[in-house]
């Protein structure tokens, strides 16, 4: 996927889930059917704010076999860089959007004898639609959701309602958590687990299901991350030969896009390797920032993912 490759929706509906948490409902803006998904499937929303254009990652939370209309969360983040505010201050019905395709990063194993969820917070999302789908197939799963309260978790009465006793939520202001090693100890044999959540509660789920005995190819995460802000340097192309800004607040992708430089990319989030580029020379140190690069991968200062990665220095010169 490139920048160029985004098609119009129209919001047809916005609801209040929680004081910090709002769902938004898009249908195509011209008509044209939407394109098929799976569950836990994501899309990137362009938001045209002011001087910039933002483009993040939600991830699809109705039911695959309905592609009417897409439903995506939003949580309003504090601090934001400015795309989870542009939504909730100034998207409404009526307002026009740009969106990818939908991508799977995070898909459910089909031969999977039963799927084990575990969510933090807004990261009950893209599990909204994979159960959905789990459900259709008529296929064993369970889920274990942490929210800090009642009030604070998004869509609690109606999973509990859809799903009934698959549903386990922990209140953390009750003293309850989710207890991890008990449930990963008591699956059957072939079981996959998936996380999605803050990267602590992420690691958490790693590190116990490895010590539980888990084969790491029966465990799954999701995590998309925001870039960090840091000190802004440039971005010198070779074969291009062109030199660019990257501002305090901007990733490399985010400052070659605005440059009219559209390199390949799938999940901004540091998840999937699309991103990445090949450096040439660095004045200074590469900050990694991705959850895809290898340590040693890392350490040579060849690679970048442009999504999320910067550098603490002047430049960075790059194979593009």
């Amino acid at each position: 996927m490139t920048a160029s490759s985004m098609r119009r929706v129209r919001v047809a509906e916005v609801e209040p889930v929680t004081s910090r948490i709002k769902r938004f409902r898009l249908v195509s803006a011209d008509s044209t059917p939407l394109s098929e998904f799976s569950g836990g499937s994501h899309i990137t929303v362009a938001m045209h704010a002011r001087d910039r254009t933002i483009r993040n990652p939600y991830s699809l939370m109705g039911s695959p076999a309905d592609t009417s209309s897409y439903q995506i969360s939003v949580l309003k983040c504090d601090p934001s860089r400015g795309g989870s505010n542009f939504m909730h201050d100034n998207v409404s019905v009526g307002t026009e959007l740009e969106i990818g395709d939908p991508l799977n990063l995070f898909p459910p194993v089909k031969l999977a004898r039963k799927h084990v969820l575990v969510a933090g917070g807004i990261g009950i999302t893209p599990f909204m639609s994979m159960m959905s789908e789990l459900e259709k197939l008529n296929v064993d799963f369970e889920l274990h959701y942490g929210v800090r309260s009642l009030e604070d978790g998004a869509y609690c009465k109606l999973l509990e309602q859809r799903y009934g006793s698959r549903i386990h939520i922990y209140l953390q202001d009750k003293g309850q958590f989710v207890p991890l090693e008990r449930v990963l100890s008591n699956q059957p044999l072939g079981s996959h687990v998936y996380v999605c959540g803050p990267k602590a509660m992420i690691e958490w789920v790693l590190r116990t299901a490895s010590l539980a005995g888990w084969p790491t190819e029966n465990v799954h995460s999701e995590q998309f991350s925001a870039p960090p802000a840091g000190k802004p340097f440039k971005v010198k192309l070779a074969r291009s030969v062109r030199e660019i800004a990257v501002g305090s607040h901007q990733s490399i992708l985010e400052a070659l896009e605005q440059a009219d430089v559209n390199p390949p990319f799938l999940c901004r989030g540091g998840a999937c390797g699309q991103c990445e580029q090949t450096v040439i020379a660095c004045d200074g140190f590469i900050e990694h920032n991705d959850h895809f690069l290898s340590e040693a991968e890392k350490a040579s200062g060849r690679k970048i993912m442009i999504c999320l990665s910067r550098i603490s220095g002047d430049s960075i010169t790059l194979d593009l």
